[in-house]
């Protein structure tokens, strides 16, 4: 499938993204090879290939929580800018 300048200029205003008009072809040819190399997977048969999330095995590993001593409240906001009564001002959330 061959990409046209106005697809990369489509694609370029769906991602809210600016390409100067000398890189327009550049571009054009980029998305071109990629489009290419994705198409190469679509040929090969991957009937028997099972679905995964990741290409590796991901295997959790577990541990048991061992209570430690933290950090005091007065060490927590040793850095912070502007604490109220013990806590960090954060900007106001919602309307």
């Amino acid at each position: 499938m061959a990409i046209t300048r106005e697809d990369v200029l489509h694609v370029a205003r769906l991602a809210r993204l600016e390409i100067p008009e000398g890189e327009v072809d550049r571009m054009r040819d980029e998305l071109g090879a990629i489009l290419e190399a994705v198409g190469k997977v679509a040929e090969l048969d991957l009937s028997d290939v099972e679905p995964t999330s990741h290409p590796l095995a991901v295997v959790n590993e577990w541990r048991e929580d061992q209570p430690r001593p933290s950090l005091s409240p007065e060490d927590a906001l040793a850095n912070a800018p502007d604490p109220v009564e013990g806590a960090f001002r954060v900007p106001a959330v919602g309307s």
